[in-house]
């Protein structure tokens, strides 16, 4: 009896979760979307990524900050025991301001251009830096298990109430060490 009781409430947690993981993706979705649009998604490093993002913003929104990202994170996975355990590290953030504080009126449509560099992780400055020293010591303990970088470019409308996210991959070569 006290077995279907924890199930029970393990159900009902979980699927509340669920519901509220939907409602909000429903809300942010009721509200508008931003398309990251991109020539290429392939890149190396020291290249500009240039681009463009599409913002349509079906309600009105109190925008406070327009801004575009290129974010690496380090995904490590470990096999212990049978298991696969996954763990993900923002390691790498590079944000470029597009707009201030601004209102956007309902149904609103905006295309803006924007360009950010790929960091050159080769140079020898770069090596020193929090992302060069993940790098390395990712390599070094790839025997262990497996670390790759994931990288992504961003467009985010920080906004009162729900942001507008809009993403998309892109592969970065990195140098071997």
């Amino acid at each position: 009896m006290a077995e279907n009781a924890v199930w029970i409430v393990l159900v009902v947690i979980v699927g509340g979760g669920i519901a509220a993981i939907v409602a909000y993706n429903v809300a942010r979705a009721r509200r508008g979307s931003i398309e990251v649009s991109l020539p290429s998604t392939a890149f190396k490093p020291g290249d500009v990524i240039a681009g463009s993002f599409a913002l349509h913003a079906k309600q009105p929104i109190e925008g406070r900050r327009l801004v575009v990202s290129l974010i690496g994170t380090q995904v490590t996975k470990t096999r212990e025991g049978g298991k696969t355990r996954s763990r993900s590290t923002e390691v790498f953030r590079d944000e470029k301001l597009i707009e201030d504080a601004r209102e956007y009126p309902a149904e609103h449509r905006e295309t803006h251009p924007f360009e950010i560099e790929v960091p050159d992780t080769a140079l020898p400055e770069q090596l020193n830096s929090p992302l060069g020293k993940t790098l390395a010591a990712g390599l070094r303990f790839a025997g262990a298990s497996q670390t790759h970088l994931r990288w992504r470019i961003e467009a985010r409308l920080v906004a009162k109430g729900i942001d507008l996210v809009g993403s998309r991959r892109v592969s970065v070569t990195t140098p071997t060490v």
